[in-house]
């Protein structure tokens, strides 16, 4: 479903696409609106409601860089679509710990298109 710098990833259990309008937006000496629209860029949230310790590794390794390749699925254009994203804040919960391993539940984050 998601490739991050040609690799293919785990398959997130959420996939949620924001489309987003950067825009430079004042009003005029009429009080109307004027909205000049920069770029609409792409921020995709992703989660896992589980992961094994590789795939987690796999993840988390390929979101590292500060800017990565990514190729998704766009709702709006129904295709597949590449763009340089970067990552925000990785959040990993811990399920467990048993015989020395921990066990990693709800991996959420989102990637930002640049």
């Amino acid at each position: 479903m998601i490739k991050i710098d040609g690799k293919e990833i785990p398959t997130p259990s959420d996939y949620l696409i924001s489309i987003l309008d950067i825009s430079k937006a004042e009003r005029n000496a009429r009080g109307d609106m004027i909205i000049e629209r920069i770029a609409t860029k792409r921020k995709i949230e992703l989660a896992w409601k589980h992961l094994s310790k590789l795939d987690l590794q796999l993840v988390l390794n390929a979101v590292s860089p500060v800017f990565f390749q990514v190729e998704y699925v766009d709702p709006q254009t129904n295709s597949r679509q590449t763009g340089t994203f970067y990552s925000g804040d990785r959040n990993i919960g811990a399920l467990d710990y048993r015989n020395g391993d921990v066990r990693w539940k709800d991996i959420k984050f989102n990637i930002v298109e640049k």
